[in-house]
């Protein structure tokens, strides 16, 4: 049990870091890992897990996701547009045509998975 309780932990610690350096890296899904995060400490560390489900930046959205399998219209919007610049940046300054067609059927994917999920009213 400790194991497995060691396990999940440095699971949800190395997810947090993916989530967390998925904001400002396009290729990275930041919501995924934070909700793997959250799904690890869990069931590893009640402190970890009480930080990271009032944290001032992913409380509220992992408390709707929690509740009600849902995103504010508000917080989908942003994803568009922060996950859109920063895939446009990406795609503008990358030289390789390859890793360009990549980065922009991450993007389309992206937008597919994001349309998909249920929104709620701000």
């Amino acid at each position: 049990m400790v194991i497995k309780r060691g396990l999940y932990l440095i699971c949800g610690l190395v997810s947090l870091a993916l989530g967390l350096l998925g904001i400002p890296l396009p290729i990275l899904p930041t919501v995924p890992f934070i909700l793997l995060a959250a799904f690890c400490f869990a069931r590893s560390s009640t402190r970890l897990h009480h930080w990271l489900m009032t944290h001032p930046w992913f409380s509220e959205a992992l408390n709707d996701w929690d509740k009600q399998r849902a995103i504010r219209k508000g917080l989908k919007k942003k994803a568009y547009i922060v996950s859109g610049l920063s895939f446009g940046v990406s795609i503008a300054i990358v030289p390789l045509l390859w890793v360009k067609i990549m980065l922009l059927c991450f993007a389309i994917g992206l937008g597919f998975y994001l349309r998909q999920i249920p929104e709620l009213e701000d």
